[in-house]
């Protein structure tokens, strides 16, 4: 039977093999009781992983994912003993020297390789580290939501950046819009008092070219008399010379 490699098979919160996994509706699946104490924490009942919000707060459980994880946990307890034996004393490995970071048997422990090394079995020492690689994923997690947070409030920032320009430009055309309607209105009237203004000037003037013409005609009239006279006169006297 061939198995998904054991990160596949392991919760991204408790970073140990599924125990009761769960799958969510975003497709992920953790251990049923890290999920609980993870919700604690967020309320919103959030995929720890998408921060999908769930529908369900009793997500159904991943019975093929468990079945899986029994599976590989029952392989990797009847792995050969070529895997699970000291190559040199030919032992079963059933402790870990924390000083030195491998599995050692009973016999390495007592030899001087391993003098005043700090050993525990096995299955303690994998449960401290991993306690301790959980510890140290802590402030990694909390600089994500950190870093997170930060992306949100730039998103926020940036959507409030471009309504407020385009309110803005909406004001903007709304203001010119209706500066152009007032100029519209102005030129009508100064337009109109202008035309106004052109008609008074004209009749004024047509009035003073029309007095101008009547005295012109009267003086016309008058030289033409006067002349009428001045011929008569000089007539008159021709006459009298004659005699």
């Amino acid at each position: 039977m061939a198995f998904r490699p054991e990160e596949d098979l392991t919760c991204l919160i408790c970073q140990d093999i599924f125990k009761e996994p769960v799958v969510l509706s975003c497709s992920h699946s953790f251990c049923k009781d890290c999920l609980r104490s993870w919700w604690r924490k967020k309320p919103t009942r959030e995929c720890p992983v998408c921060k999908r919000k769930s529908s369900r707060s009793d997500p159904p459980r991943n019975l093929a994912l468990r079945n899986l994880c029994e599976a590989y946990v029952q392989q990797r307890e009847q792995k050969t003993p070529e895997e699970q034996v000291c190559r040199v004393h030919s032992e079963r490995l059933k402790l870990f020297c924390l000083t030195d970071q491998q599995p050692v048997c009973v016999v390495c422990r007592d030899s001087a390789a391993h003098t005043h090394h700090e050993v525990k079995p096995k299955e303690e020492a994998t449960k401290g580290l991993k306690k301790k690689l959980c510890e140290s994923l802590n402030p990694l997690k909390d600089r994500l939501r950190i870093v997170e947070r930060f992306k949100e409030n730039c998103e926020f920032t940036l959507d409030h950046i471009k309504t407020q320009s385009c309110h803005t430009a909406n004001l903007i055309e709304k203001e010119f819009l209706k500066l152009h309607g007032f100029l519209s209105e102005q030129q009508e009237i100064r337009m109109r008092a202008l035309k106004v203004e052109e008609e008074l000037k004209t009749q004024r003037m047509k009035n003073k070219m029309a007095a101008v013409s009547r005295e012109i005609e009267a003086l016309s009239e008058s030289i033409r008399a006067t002349e009428e006279q001045l011929r008569a006169l000089v007539a008159g006297e021709r006459a009298s010379s004659s005699d």
